[in-house]
């Protein structure tokens, strides 16, 4: 009887695993996970995020031995290694696993499936992660689809539905000689420091493919109805939470799929218009999630820079003042700060609420998104390599249907369109909790008495705006301005067969896509930060920007010289405040997954954009350039 390794990943569930039903019926079956962090990399997941790794083991592992064969679980430094010796051990034939769409592991897997296919061994993997595979998808021209309408309409217009799940084996049979499954601890997913933080998570989340069923049946027999009226409300549990359970393969997105058309159709039947329209908008979630895996399969260079190269000139601030001041919820803007302090604390956020706080950090202070997107993926619970690649794209304007660059949102504004009570505010901003909602999202225009009666103390218990909205429209203004005068030069050069008039030696013309921040200099070293820097202050602690920070406390008050600040704020941070931080974080560096192997077959980095595209890009620029112009005609009448 063959024996086949069915290799888990983020596929930690017994119902619907292609690879797993597939090894079943082959024969034996040894199931394994394999813990590689050095393989992991610049990606290796938060803190959050491997706690949630770990309970969902726990109970795939329980799961697995009640049908007959446990999980076997090994700690390396590389998967082909375990592999291999698991081979060796049972004689194995035959590797069975699940598809991943991320650049890590487009690369791992093909390395890992060319040296199992020299050793003789067979290697068949399997589509467990989404509704259609990125090659069945397609434009006329057989191309890629670069926008999410196009690629989502094919989608729903498909002549086949997605594949029913598949029902969780019965029985397993295991191989008999397997060793023994090493201890969950000795994957040293969370250490000690982490446990007493991690154990508050538990309050909240229950990770798990049997809870992620629950989860998904609450959800869908409640929820969903009221899903397109409730899903902009921050204040409340309004989303379905089921992101941590898919991002993990606890739950299938062909189940979700399939679980929500079965209400859809019977509210059509009903006349219920409210509830097709709030399926509609769920399933678009859904297809939005799909959509980031097909980018990132088909352009695997979008972790590291923009899809669109309208980017490449963008002066961005590498300001870590800035950054410091925008994780810690002390930029001044109450809604902004409300959810960066949700994050540390809890590590989830609404939707809408990341769109706020990453449009902020792109637009308002005009750090370089790669940053925010790396942040995001170490510290949110549901931390998802493609989505956050999309989300903070979309954000920067650098995809074909991406959010226009130009264009600031008002935090202000926001939170009274999204949090109009100010219960969201006062959850996460105790200090502010006594103010009233007419100046809950603008406490810098409240009149002196109110904030002695609220105990606020701007400057003090409370920070001014890090830069007020007129001032950030102008500097975005002028860096777009900048921008377009760099992207004309450069076509200047490319068409007189030189780079000189950008600046560049022709040996820097392969790297130009790629913005390396300072950072990532050669022989630069970046400090390490302290484990307190990413302290919330209080509402008793001064909040100033200090000092330390290398941003003058000037640069918080109404109407200070904001250039001025950031000039003064180019040196590296080293806090030495109190509290307790997750992880060391550093602006991670680009460069570390463009082996060979993404030159090959579809994993190939050098796209080409599809003229089309290019004429579109041009088109874009244009407009952009003549509403900028505009604007800043009518700012001078």
């Amino acid at each position: 009887m063959a024996c086949t390794i069915v290799w888990f990943r983020r596929d930690l569930r017994v119902e619907d695993n292609p690879a797993l039903v597939a090894a079943v019926r082959a024969g034996t079956v040894v199931p394994l996970f394999i813990w590689t962090p050095e393989e992991e990399g610049q990606f290796l997941p938060g803190r959050v995020s491997r706690w949630w790794l770990k309970q969902s083991l726990i109970q795939l592992h329980q799961s697995l031995t009640s049908l007959g064969s446990p999980l076997i679980m090994r700690r390396a430094q590389s998967a082909i290694s375990v592999l291999s010796q698991i081979i060796k051990q049972t004689g194995a034939t035959q590797v069975f696993f699940n598809h991943l769409y991320d650049p890590v592991s487009l690369v791992r897997d093909h390395k890992v499936k060319q040296e199992l296919l020299q050793a003789g061994v067979t290697v068949t993997t399997f589509n467990a992660d989404l509704l259609y595979e990125p090659w069945e998808i397609n434009d006329e021209q057989g191309r890629p689809f670069t926008t999410f309408a196009g690629f989502w309409s094919l989608c729903m217009d498909m002549a086949i539905e997605p594949e029913a799940p598949l029902l969780p084996p019965k029985r397993i049979t295991k191989w008999p000689g397997i060793a023994a499954t090493s201890p969950i601890e000795d994957l040293e997913l969370e250490n000690e420091s982490e446990k007493g933080s991690n154990d508050l998570l538990a309050r909240a989340w229950a990770p798990g493919w049997a809870n992620a069923d629950r989860a998904l049946e609450a959800f869908v027999s409640g929820p969903l109805m009221e899903y397109a009226s409730n899903r902009q409300k921050v204040d409340s549990a309004t989303t379905s939470l089921l992101s941590p359970h898919l991002h993990y393969g606890e739950l299938s997105v062909r189940k979700v799929f399939h679980s929500v058309r079965m209400k859809q159709v019977l509210w059509v039947k009903e006349g219920n218009a409210d509830a097709e329209e709030s399926v509609n908008l769920f399933l678009r979630s859904i297809g939005l999630r799909e959509y980031s895996r097909y980018l990132c399969f088909n352009f695997p260079f979008t972790h590291e820079r923009s899809l669109l190269s309208n980017l490449k000139f963008f002066p961005w601030r590498n300001d870590e003042g800035y950054f410091k001041v925008w994780r810690q919820g002390r930029t001044g803007y109450p809604l902004v700060d409300a959810g960066m302090r949700e994050l540390w604390a809890t590590g989830w956020l609404h939707n809408r609420i990341r769109v706020i706080v990453s449009s902020f950090f792109v637009k308002f202070l005009q750090l370089p998104w790669r940053w925010g997107m790396k942040y995001f993926w170490d510290t949110l619970l549901d931390a998802d390599l493609e989505s956050d690649v999309l989300g903070w794209q979309y954000i920067s304007g650098s995809l074909p249907d991406g959010h226009e660059l130009y264009r600031i949102d008002n935090p202000q504004l926001e939170g009274y369109r999204y949090d109009p009570c100010g219960e969201y505010v006062r959850r996460w901003l105790p200090e502010l909790s006594r103010l009233p909602s007419e100046w809950i999202h603008h406490p810098w225009d409240a009149p002196p008495n109110v904030l002695r009666a609220a105990g606020i103390e701007l400057g003090s218990n409370y920070p001014r705006p890090i830069v007020e909205v007129a001032a950030a429209r102008e500097r975005l203004e002028q860096a777009l301005a900048e921008m377009m005068e760099k992207e004309a030069a450069a076509t200047r050069a490319a068409f007189e067969g030189s780079l000189q008039g950008v600046g560049l030696e022709p040996s820097q013309a392969d790297n130009m896509d790629i913005d390396r921040g300072p950072s990532d200099a050669p022989g630069r070293n970046l400090s390490d930060r302290s484990p307190h820097d990413q302290m919330v202050p209080s509402m008793f602690m001064e909040t100033g920007r200090p000092a330390a920070d290398g941003v003058g406390s000037h640069a918080s008050e109404r109407g200070a010289n904001v250039q001025e600040a950031h000039d003064n704020g180019s040196a590296p941070v080293a806090s030495r405040e109190g509290g307790s931080c997750r992880r060391n974080w550093q602006p991670f560096k680009v460069g570390t997954v463009t082996p060979t192997l993404l030159r090959s077959h579809h994993l190939r980095t050098g796209i080409t954009l599809s003229l089309p595209l290019q004429v579109y890009q041009l088109g874009r620029a244009i407009g952009h350039l003549i509403q900028l112009c505009i604007r800043m005609t009518l700012r001078y009448l």
